[in-house]
């Protein structure tokens, strides 16, 4: 039997008016700000702290993925879903697509089977326009730093050198790293090194997805560093007086989007900042605007726990006083057989022997979570190719260890499949008590708080810095931003900085070879090994199989 494909199932379903999915959450019809019939911005006016106070809020994160993820999303979906079915009014609220991905390998973020949200093709497309919102407030502060570059009155006398802005395209466009600007004469501007980063990996998408205002949004895009002048002054966004205007750009952007999963279920989505370079969660925003109109709110982070969980809890969840009751890891059959040895091409093969190897990898991650507090429930994402000894063994060695854990059907099952999984949920939200802290405090060094990291979140014994990287946290430290977060870049492939070694590495040597800065969204990047802002596209790109018919029905996402 041919299963079907995501979008197939998600065109199929009769979506609802998007007004109806506002009477779930109580917004008046005549506050919604509609875009066409089925995807709508909220008001930031509905945000309430006291009603966030008793709201509970669970996040997904996941062991470390093969190349494909392993379905937090779908999970998410699938979770929110069945909390509804058993009489929780929940919302699931998600990160935005980017368009390298979907036109790469890794293809749309809307989830998968029967836990999906839609319209899919309209979310993973254009939606409501944010990313290009985004993209244009960035490109403003590109054309004002290059403009007065070139102007002979109101120079700051910014040295090009130094300048560490780039433009942004919300694309998979390697060629663009790179380049070379301003050259054809005098009147074409000053000619210096820049380049592009994906829009995603901007920082206006970070600040924006840390904003808890407007008000706040603006005084952060002013704190952009975009260089030094030849006299060694730094220079901000503000000095360019870039802030106001940027903002204005953004003006609707900061809205969070409301839609709906194929249940019908309330689904908000908003920002998408990559969690290898990044944030890699929704704004604070959207999740304090799901939390102040439902009782319970699902959200996930991007990759792994110790990247994507790592930032939710150590920047997102301090700088939005957000308070999580309930952590949930998804782990996959074939994930862990990839961790234990097997190639990814046999994983579709029982093998009890590389299944077991992998448990190492997930039983880092729990101990991860346990960091912070949280006593983890394992969400075991069923593929069809996943045999009845391989999941009872890994449920087994989950309940071995004190661990809960649930079977995950809702790809093939939507809510229904993920039942056993939102009723432990509920359990563990009732029996929570919060044990939360950071894992390291702001004003510790910058050195501290990357090796607190690494050690317990990696598993590395040591931390090594270029000489150029030493140089940049001693250059911010000078800035008088010490205090600032950190947000390390890395491959999301393993628990290492090299994507090469799988499963629980151990022994390694963490290497940082720069530092970027990103004082608006309020943290610094420490880059480890060859992660980068832009992507490429694969050999073989999702692009080539999405197309268009006659009567504008789009095939080929997924």
């Amino acid at each position: 039997m041919n299963m079907k494909r995501d979008i197939e199932i998600a065109q199929e379903v009769n979506i609802k008016p998007i007004t109806e999915i506002g009477d779930i959450l109580g917004i008046p019809r005549n506050e919604l700000e509609s875009y066409g019939k089925f995807k709508a911005k909220i008001p930031l006016h509905f945000i309430n702290e006291e009603k966030i106070k008793r709201a509970k809020l669970i996040l997904v994160t996941a062991i470390t993925p093969t190349p494909a993820g392993e379905g937090k999303t779908t999970t998410s979906i699938g979770i929110a879903q069945a909390l509804n079915l058993i009489g929780k009014k929940t919302t699931v609220v998600l990160r935005e697509p980017s368009l390298g991905p979907v036109f790469g390998i890794k293809g749309g973020a809307t989830g998968g089977g029967y836990s999906q949200v839609i319209p899919m093709e309209e979310i993973n497309l254009h939606f409501t326009g944010d990313m290009a919102a985004i993209e244009k407030s960035n490109n403003l502060l590109a054309a004002l730093i290059d403009n007065n570059i070139q102007l002979t009155e109101g120079n700051l006398n910014i040295d090009p050198r130094t300048i560490t802005w780039k433009r942004v395209t919300d694309m998979n466009e390697r060629s663009l790293r790179e380049i070379i600007i301003g050259i054809g004469g005098t009147m074409q501007g000053v000619p210096r090194e820049s380049g592009f980063n994906i829009t995603a990996a901007s920082e206006v998408m970070a600040t924006l997805c840390i904003a808890n205002s407007l008000r706040d949004l603006k005084e952060r895009l002013g704190n952009i560093f975009i260089g030094y002048t030849y006299g060694k002054v730094p220079v901000f966004a503000r000095d360019l007086k870039a802030q106001g205007a940027m903002t204005v750009l953004l003006k609707d952007a900061i809205k969070p989007n409301l839609v709906q999963t194929l249940e019908g279920t309330p689904a908000i989505i908003h920002g998408g900042p990559f969690a290898n370079i990044a944030q890699g969660t929704n704004s604070i925003i959207a999740t304090k605007t799901g939390l102040s109109l439902s009782d319970y709110v699902v959200t996930e982070s991007g990759f792994a726990s110790e990247l994507g969980a790592e930032k939710f809890f150590n920047i997102k969840s301090r700088f939005g006083n957000l308070h999580t009751h309930a952590v949930v890891i998804v782990a996959t059959i074939r994930a862990l057989k990839y961790h234990g040895g097997q190639k990814l091409a046999d994983t579709h093969n029982e093998d009890l022997v590389r299944l077991c190897l992998g448990f190492d990898n997930l039983d880092k991650h729990i101990e991860n979570m346990e960091f912070y507090g949280f006593n983890p429930v394992i969400a075991i994402n069923k593929f069809d190719t996943d045999t009845e000894a391989e999941l009872e063994l890994l449920v087994s060695h989950c309940k071995s260890i004190n661990i809960p854990v649930a079977i995950n059907e809702a790809w093939g099952k939507g809510g229904a499949g993920a039942i056993k999984l939102a009723e432990i949920l509920v359990n563990q939200v009732e029996h929570h008590t919060n044990g939360f802290i950071p894992l390291y405090d702001l004003k510790w060094s910058f050195e501290r708080k990357i090796e607190t990291i690494a050690k317990k979140m990696y598993g590395a014994d040591h931390v090594e810095y270029s000489t150029l990287a030493r140089q940049q946290l001693t250059n911010i430290e000078k800035l008088g931003l010490g205090d600032l977060a950190v947000c390390i870049a890395k491959t999301q492939k393993s628990l290492s900085d090299d994507q090469d070694m799988k499963n629980r590495p151990r022994g390694f040597t963490f290497k940082i070879r720069e530092v970027e800065i990103s004082s608006g969204a309020g943290f610094i990047v420490p880059i480890a090994g060859t992660i980068m802002r832009m992507p490429g596209l694969p050999s073989a790109p999702s692009a080539e199989k999405i197309d268009i018919d006659n009567d504008g029905k789009i095939t080929g996402l997924f």
